[in-house]
């Protein structure tokens, strides 16, 4: 079973959309299983993270920010893709470091995430975009 999530973001930032994932694979009528989830983009990831406080997806991100800054910081001056704007290709490095595709055990017809876990779009863009997660949810 597959279906397509789109997640419309308003620039950089952590995406929180662990009920759609959650109500579609309620749908599916499948007591278990593995779902996997893979975004079509190279400028964005996916990650798995606490969401019950929202300090943590601004820390996270603040985070990426000091450890791939824009372009057109001095410490980024040897990059050479930087046509597509100053944000493009340190959007690239940020998502070549965090998973583009997760794998998660769904039992009993939910999702075997733990207490605090959220499943979160990570846009690394600073424009506003429609990013495309593709699932797979096999026996």
């Amino acid at each position: 079973m597959q279906t397509t999530f789109e997640i419309r973001t308003n620039g950089t930032g952590l995406y929180e959309f662990t009920q759609d994932v959650t109500a579609w694979v309620r749908e599916q009528r499948q007591n278990s299983g593995l779902l996997t989830l893979f975004v079509q983009h190279t400028s964005c990831s996916l990650l798995i993270q606490e969401n019950a406080d929202p300090e943590v997806q601004t820390d996270m991100q603040a985070f990426f920010e000091r450890l791939v800054p824009d372009s057109d910081h001095p410490s980024m001056s040897y990059l050479t893709h930087t046509y597509e704007g100053p944000d493009d290709m340190p959007a690239h490095i940020k998502a070549a470091l965090t998973p583009v595709s997760l794998s998660i055990p769904a039992m009993n017809g939910a999702l075997a995430l733990g207490t605090w876990q959220g499943i979160y779009l990570f846009e690394h863009r600073t424009n506003p975009h429609s990013r495309r997660v593709v699932a797979h949810l096999s026996p």
